[in-house]
């Protein structure tokens, strides 16, 4: 019998190419990441950072009891326009979040760009990107997951909701 002939052939050769098209993804997007991923200097003391309402985030804290994903993103970010709504919604379902928008304006810029697309969430405003420079960010949208006030996890571009979500809880464990 031909291959033509034999269905269940041709969806086990496609389901076979379709996983090595999965693993050779994940392979090179762990790379990636690995290699644009943003890391904290060695025995850095976390920086007590400013949020746009005024308030002190302490980031030992607020990553004590469970992860806390940390956004770095841009006004000006093309990608950014479709992670920056996901984080809002993980952060309005009561995610651990906190966001640093990375030379995007002064504070009253950034609130009124902020505004302008109903988000809410906790944001730090790196104006100059001393902040970014510091924790070696180099990429927009990129996204850090700090546990008991360590990264734990990071990755750059693209996110999913439910991709953010299954690294928190990976993170959790």
């Amino acid at each position: 019998m031909t291959e033509t002939n034999n269905p269940p052939s041709r969806w086990r050769r496609w389901g076979k190419e379709a996983l090595w098209l999965l693993l050779f993804a994940v392979i090179l997007t762990t790379a990636l990441d690995l290699w644009r991923g943003p890391t904290l200097p060695a025995g850095s003391p976390l920086p007590a950072l400013t949020l746009q309402d005024g308030s002190t985030a302490d980031l030992q804290a607020l990553s004590r009891d469970k992860p806390l994903l940390i956004y770095y993103w841009a006004s000006w970010c093309g990608v950014c326009r479709f992670t920056t709504p996901t984080v809002e919604q993980l952060w309005q379902d009561g995610g651990n979040v906190l966001t640093v928008a990375l030379r995007s304006g002064n504070d009253e810029q950034l609130r009124r760009g902020m505004a302008s697309k109903e988000l809410r969430f906790p944001t730090h405003n790196d104006e100059q990107g001393a902040l970014a420079a510091h924790w070696q960010v180099s990429v927009t949208p990129s996204f850090l997951i700090l546990k008991d006030g360590k990264v734990v996890g990071t990755t750059t571009g693209w996110s999913s909701r439910w991709g953010l979500k299954l690294r928190l809880l990976w993170a959790s464990w």
